[in-house]
């Protein structure tokens, strides 16, 4: 018997490059660490983690390196239920690479990830229809920077949604190692007018639209079409919905553990929420739990909840250990 294969359609798709992450297990710095930790990163295939372990379909392409972190990364992903069908292993580019670092409370991270494989992604090779068939399309920033032709299959993909009535969903992640602030202002404002749902930073945003205060930034944000989700605001998130500002508290975190994979864990439990179709508001209150849950422990992705974790911290329920 066949399956429907539009009931089998990721319900989000999301693309770019996912690196291995190796991060120094020594107060001291990288320079004297002995021993590093293996894993991966990358915001967009955090956020199919995130959005598929709420219980959604979720796919996730890019192009990795034929080799051994390629193929760790790839499996991880697969591993962690979401689709990774349309994603390359490249025999002619290499996986890129992050090196972190924890000292004096403060983390760094370098970049290993010139000419690597995700960089050289075109977009004459997306799938249209693996595109059309979703309902939510997310993008980044950080794809948009790493090279001329992955900034390409931004574009592309986001007209391919748009045209096919696909809702997409657009955080700028401003990476200033990968390029310049002048650089990136130009691309990601004009990407923000591609979005239906804008996921900035505040900060992101006064260096963006080179202002200072507050006002000055929703003004701004009041002339795009899309639904601004402002993240970083003292201590609550802003929704900016067809001019009506809305204020949404963050959940209050027993412990700060790491704040890597936070504004992820936000964006898929805002994808997810509009997946289950909760309002904007509803879903923003579900993503700003998601962040507060990722930062009690250590991880890029390892540590987004389930379903079930979330139902259970919604509805209070305590944990029996035996």
């Amino acid at each position: 018997m066949q399956q429907d294969t539009a009931l089998l359609a990721p319900e989000l798709v999301t693309f770019g490059e996912s690196m291995g992450l190796f991060t120094a297990q020594d107060s001291r710095g990288l320079e004297y660490a002995s021993t590093l930790n293996k894993s991966f990163g990358g915001a967009e295939s955090n956020v199919a983690i995130g959005v598929a372990r709420l219980g959604h379909r979720a796919g996730w392409f890019g192009a990795l390196g034929s080799d051994p972190i390629g193929t760790m990364i790839y499996k991880a992903i697969r591993g962690e239920g979401v689709d990774v069908s349309r994603a390359v292993l490249s025999s002619e580019a290499p996986t890129g690479l992050m090196i972190r670092e924890n000292t004096a409370g403060k983390s760094s991270v370098y970049y290993y990830r010139k000419a690597s494989a995700a960089s050289q992604m075109k977009a004459e090779n997306l799938d249209a229809s693996y595109i059309q068939g979703s309902k939510i399309l997310h993008v980044t920033g950080i794809t948009a920077a790493i090279s001329p032709s992955a900034l390409a299959c931004v574009e592309r993909a986001m007209d391919i949604a748009r045209s096919a009535g696909v809702k997409v969903s657009f955080d700028p992640n401003l990476r200033l190692k990968l390029w310049t602030l002048e650089e990136a202002r130009s691309v990601l404002l004009r990407l923000a007018e591609k979005a239906d749902y804008f996921l900035p930073g505040l900060d992101e945003l006064k260096l963006l639209y080179d202002v200072e205060e507050d006002e000055a930034v929703f003004a701004e944000l009041s002339r795009l079409n899309a639904v601004s989700i402002i993240k970083g605001g003292p201590e609550l998130t802003y929704v900016l919905e067809h001019g009506t500002l809305t204020e949404v508290p963050y959940f209050k975190a027993d412990q700060v553990l790491d704040t890597v994979g936070a504004g992820d864990g936000f964006c898929a439990g805002f994808i997810a929420g509009l997946l289950k179709g909760q309002t904007t508001v509803e879903a923003v209150r579900l993503g700003n739990l998601m962040g507060s849950m990722v930062i009690q422990a250590v991880g890029d992705w390892e540590a987004l909840p389930t379903w079930e974790q979330v139902e259970a911290k919604l509805e209070r329920k305590t944990h029996i250990e035996r």
